[in-house]
């Protein structure tokens, strides 16, 4: 979701929170001989308010957390398959070029048809671990190669080693969601702390479509901000293949 569609869905929800106040304040008008009771008001919605930040820091934190995850899994996968690409040159002649083909055409894969799928939480097909076991294959050096042809050998099952380990991370990432209890938590809190400002009664209609159109534009702007970070591949906030692109561009 790009940042005017976000800024409209903000907006949209505070003026939807101040329409609701103007109807409550018409049709539900608060009595001349009932006091003002702001500081109630006050104190019940910063009791919620507090158990709501409890449950959006949860939120916010495990989205985080798993967005960091696989953006460090993203740059180690990149980094292994650079490091086999470099270690082609010390490779018999006839061994170097197809495990330079190999490892490139990996990252084209990755960049070109892994990734929109990714960012679209579709499942991998399996041709990425087809062109992964290609590499392996391109490094297999025979007996005739000198011994320090044979440790570039090992190396580079090495280096493949710690792709296959990035990639299956990478792959879990891709499906990994927010758990609906927490959703839920962040939905119905969020509902809560907007219900209870029109629980008491308030005087001053202006200050109170403020606060509510403050409070609803602010909810909603965490909940986006929310569903963009449980994204971990997705265009706005999403880890970008960027370190493909650097080794391999």
């Amino acid at each position: 979701m790009a940042l005017l569609e976000t800024l409209v869905v903000v907006l949209g929800v505070a003026l939807l929170g101040a329409l609701a106040v103007v109807v409550k304040t018409r049709l539900f008008p608060v009595p001349e001989s009932e006091e003002p009771r702001e500081d109630v008001a006050e104190y019940i919605a910063m009791m919620v308010s507090v158990l709501y930040a409890i449950v959006l820091g949860l939120c916010l934190v495990s989205v985080w957390d798993t967005r960091s995850e696989a953006s460090d899994h993203v740059q180690a996968e990149a980094s292994a398959l650079h490091q086999t690409y470099l270690l082609a040159d010390a490779l018999p002649d006839d061994r170097s070029e197809p495990l330079r083909v190999a490892a490139r055409t990996y990252a084209d894969h990755v960049v070109e048809v892994e990734w929109p799928m990714m960012a679209a939480r579709q499942p991998l097909e399996p041709e990425g671990w087809q062109l992964l076991e290609r590499l392996r294959e391109a490094g297999e050096v025979g007996d005739s190669a000198t011994v320090s042809q044979q440790i570039a050998a090992q190396e580079v099952l090495a280096q493949l080693g710690y792709v296959d380990d990035a990639r299956r991370s990478r792959e879990a990432a891709a499906q990994e969601r927010l758990s609906p209890v927490l959703w839920a938590g962040l939905i119905i809190g969020g509902v809560l702390t907007l219900a209870f400002m029109f629980i008491f009664g308030i005087h001053h209609t202006r200050t109170h479509v403020v606060m509510v159109m403050g409070l609803a534009g602010f909810i909603a702007f965490t909940a986006l901000l929310v569903h963009q970070l449980d994204e971990p591949f997705g265009e706005v906030l999403g880890t970008n293949p960027d370190a493909f692109v650097r080794y391999f561009g």
